[in-house]
């Protein structure tokens, strides 16, 4: 990952793996980063290369290397890096050295499981979780009565507001496959219970065109050159 200098500190933090570009503005604009010592909240703000930069009590240095991992998150693990609350991290199950450098793109809740990516790479974290992107999502539903095909039908045409879905293909009476491109906050268990449904099991099984695969929970793979371009492209499948 080579760097040009001087560079905007959220693109310096971006490469040293504290998170998207987006969210490493917000930790710049709360006071939480130092450049030599000194509190800096101006996002314009560039380093060069002899700056020493802290997020917290954190030094922050861009990596060498980018890192792009799919893992399959069993349900129970939060994809928060810390959280007082909690004690099952999904990124402590990648087995790598460089573990502390990664973080998650996009966002599956506790309850959830599937495929997330982490990766060190800010730039194509922001890429990727961008609304322009339009990056499919693909989950397996199951919820606790049949499904009717007219709730689906709403959903599709967006009559669920907040939430619409790109497409759907019912499995069986409880179980159905949904894609998404947008991805707000526990987006299909709200809009699933609106409709008056409750969920028993979320899966998700495709980001774009990488795909969960053979993954079992709690494994996970390197992205592929291809899998990795076809998400710096943008676009669902």
């Amino acid at each position: 990952m080579k760097i040009e200098y001087p560079i905007r500190l959220q693109s310096y933090l971006a490469k040293s793996g504290m998170g998207s570009r987006r969210s490493c503005e917000t930790l710049i604009s709360e006071g939480r980063v130092r450049v030599n010592n000194k509190v800096v909240t101006e996002l314009g703000t560039k380093v060069d290369e002899d700056d020493i930069v802290y997020v917290d009590d954190i030094l922050a240095e861009p990596a060498e290397r980018s890192y792009y991992i799919a893992l399959n998150k069993p349900r129970g693990y939060v994809c928060t890096n810390h959280d007082p609350n909690e004690t099952a991290y999904a990124r402590d199950l990648i087995d790598i050295p460089e573990r502390n450098l990664l973080f998650n793109v996009g966002r599956l809740d506790k309850d959830s499981q599937g495929l997330i990516i982490f990766t060190n790479d800010g730039d194509f974290a922001n890429t990727v979780m961008h609304p322009s992107s339009e990056t499919e999502k693909e989950y397996v539903v199951r919820v606790d009565r049949d499904l009717e095909k007219k709730d689906l039908d709403d959903a599709y045409r967006g009559l669920v507001t907040p939430y619409k879905i790109k497409s759907y293909k019912l499995i069986s009476k409880r179980e159905v496959k949904v894609v998404l491109t947008e991805g707000k906050n526990r987006e299909i268990r709200n809009m699933f219970d609106i409709l008056g449904y409750e969920v028993k099991k979320l899966v998700r099984i495709r980001i774009g065109k990488v795909e969960l695969g053979e993954l079992q929970p709690g494994q996970f793979r390197r992205l592929t050159s291809a899998e990795i371009r076809s998400l710096e492209e943008g676009a669902g499948r």
